[in-house]
């Protein structure tokens, strides 16, 4: 990195730092090309528990050692990735899984990114974030934790659901509204042994033993 280039990614952070202690949402600035932390508000600080030279030696360590790693490695990548792109919005917003000081177990933080430097080739050199703390007792954060279990879900048994037929997956869709074999059989003009058939080979290939755990998959995979 040139020693101009630099001073602007440093006169750059300097105009945020300036006030990002008066947002009422955590400020996060990295570097994109080595996907460094550059920039972290006093509250973030605090809520990671770390000094801001701590975070930055972590390099691309940091997201997998202080969010869910999984969502991390997915969100972040992207991020990263779109961030090279033109022709994309400007803003990326997703939600995060983030271990704090603040409480044990996860916090959910609601995030948007945006590119906020750019070198003389108009790659991106810093990207800046604002992240939202979604308060545990706000039925939305219960709402976001749910989401984001779906999303989990959706990952962990993609490849199963792929070997579901359009006719079977119809057929889960139906069953997860809690349609008997025979409502199913009457709405698909199909016999009621057909139905039950399609119901227990449906149980054997998603390895459900229950309605319930088929409504899982309904979910996840936007069927309902």
């Amino acid at each position: 990195m040139s020693n101009d280039e630099e001073a602007l990614i440093a006169q750059k952070i300097a105009e945020i730092a300036a006030t990002a202690d008066q947002y009422p949402a955590v400020v996060i600035i990295h570097h994109v090309p080595t996907q460094t932390v550059r920039y972290l508000s006093e509250w973030g600080l605090q809520l990671l528990g770390a000094t801001l030279e701590e975070l930055t030696a972590l390099g691309p360590r940091f997201s997998p050692t202080y969010f869910n790693a999984v969502e991390s490695d997915e969100y972040m990548a992207r991020v990263f990735g779109l961030m090279y792109e033109t022709e994309v919005p400007e803003v990326h917003t997703f939600y995060q899984e983030v271990r704090t000081t603040e409480r044990p177990g996860w916090s959910y933080y609601l995030t948007s990114m945006r590119r906020l430097l750019a070198d003389g080739q108009g790659n991106p050199l810093l990207v800046m974030g604002l992240a939202i703390p979604l308060h545990p007792d706000n039925h939305f954060a219960t709402k976001v934790q749910r989401l984001l279990e779906e999303n989990q879900f959706l990952r962990q048994h993609s490849a199963l659901f792929a070997t579901l037929s359009k006719r079977e997956r119809c057929i889960l869709r139906l069953l997860a509204l809690g349609k008997s074999a025979p409502e199913i059989a009457e709405e698909l003009c199909i016999s009621e042994h057909t139905a039950s058939t399609h119901r227990r080979n449906l149980r054997h290939k998603l390895s459900a033993s229950s309605t319930f755990e088929l409504g899982l998959y309904a979910r996840a995979f936007d069927l309902i």
